[in-house]
């Protein structure tokens, strides 16, 4: 067996394939590396285009839409590989990209999850909003990168370049994860189905006692938004709900139910911005979250007694006051 499986989850992405799948074959599949597309149970074709295309990809059916969550699951249980990546139907990856996150899992044993450098495909001179340099944590729970705040995106000029940093969480963009610690931790939870399910992954491969970091290194080209444009409601509705099923199974019960109460004024405030724009949808959106969220968070009795967000990168910050009251656009505005 090789040591990494890179899998793509596809579901009906033939024109995604069609523009990744050429680049990921060819610079991923080596004497370490598998490269696997797991199928959701895709009605498009695109099973036997791959097949037909790139015998060298191995194609894993899954029967259904599994989601995001369910769909990596089944095919980790499947594969069973010492290393897994996760990677997303809409990234490019260049020539070498692989190699130095391995080599890194080599040498660093305590190292659980790891993530490139991810850049924008459609602007390789900027970063990706989903992932960027590295994931953080405000002290309100909401999710950050080095290389993005809110809608700010920075050029990549550098300047988070440097040695693997630990960050609060990977991107699910481009994930590296020993299989048998994914496991052991619960894989990705399937109520949340899509959005923020691998920060609940990576704070759960935290609190077993592994690292989370980023390697500038390497790096990849994220298109983004291919499965929901963050205009979308339902986008808003995913990232509200499963940010407070992420506070709430993550946090021991009393710290918890102290911070939901203040996310939940913050998240009203979020409400009123989107009434006064006229942006009903998305206002809906957060009702609806939290609505769900309420009914959702009694599958969760089982709680962590130790509060992990305390050490997170980013938890000594709001973000919100940070950029919006003082004006800090950037994440080297706030940390230097």
């Amino acid at each position: 067996m090789k040591q990494v499986a890179v899998i793509i989850l596809n579901w009906n992405g033939l024109e995604l394939l069609k523009r990744y799948l050429p680049a990921a074959a060819a610079h991923t599949v080596s004497e370490r590396a598998d490269l696997i597309v797991a199928d959701n149970g895709s009605t498009d074709g695109s099973v036997a285009w791959v097949r037909e295309n790139f015998p060298q990809v191995g194609v894993l059916e899954l029967g259904e839409n599994f989601g995001f969550a369910g769909g990596y699951n089944r095919a980790i249980a499947q594969t069973r590989y010492p290393l897994t990546l996760l990677l997303n139907s809409d990234v490019m990856v260049p020539e070498g990209w692989l190699t130095p996150l391995l080599d890194f899992m080599d040498s660093h044993p305590r190292a659980g999850a790891l993530m490139p450098k991810i850049k924008w495909d459609k602007d390789h001179t900027s970063f990706e909003y989903a992932g960027a340099a590295g994931g953080c944590i405000d002290k309100l729970g909401y999710p950050f990168c080095r290389g993005r705040l809110f809608e700010v995106v920075e050029k990549d000029e550098g300047q988070y370049d440097g040695p693997a940093f630990p960050v609060a969480w990977a991107s699910g963009a481009a994930l590296l994860v020993r299989t048998d610690l994914y496991e052991k931790v619960g894989g990705l939870d399937e109520k949340f189905f899509a959005h923020m399910e691998e920060i609940d992954l990576c704070l759960r491969i935290r609190r077993a006692g592994y690292e989370v970091m980023c390697l500038t290194d390497s790096e990849v080209y994220h298109l983004g938004g291919a499965s929901l444009n963050k205009s979308n409601p339902r986008k808003t509705y995913l990232n509200f709900r499963n940010n407070l099923l992420l506070l709430h199974k993550n946090l021991p019960r009393g710290e918890g139910r102290r911070k939901l109460f203040v996310r939940r004024l913050w998240d009203t405030l979020a409400w009123g911005l989107f009434v006064a724009k006229g942006q009903w949808g998305h206002a809906r959106a957060i009702l609806k979250a939290h609505r769900d969220f309420s009914r959702m968070r009694r599958d969760y009795t089982d709680f962590p007694e130790e509060n992990i967000f305390r050490s997170l990168p980013g938890a000594d910050k709001n973000i919100i006051i940070q950029h919006y009251l003082r004006g800090r656009k950037k994440y080297s505005d706030i940390y230097g």
